[in-house]
């Protein structure tokens, strides 16, 4: 089990590849039509990413009621 510093490190380190993530995807949407194969795969990037920060972000609230 990780302590709640172990996790709030890698929550730093989620949001930090989440926000590049978001900035890519960002990034596409100003170059379109240019790449637009690339759009579902960066979207489910971005989604996969987020859904990580999401679910440790709810396991620190969960560990900090413990």
């Amino acid at each position: 089990m990780c302590s709640v510093d172990e996790l709030k490190a890698e929550i730093k380190k989620l949001s930090a590849k989440a926000t590049n993530m978001k900035m890519n995807l960002h990034d596409l949407s100003e170059e379109l039509p240019i790449n637009w194969g690339n759009i579902l795969t960066i979207a489910q990037e971005t989604h996969d990413a987020y859904s990580a920060l999401e679910a440790a972000r709810q396991k620190l609230k969960e560990l900090e009621a413990a």
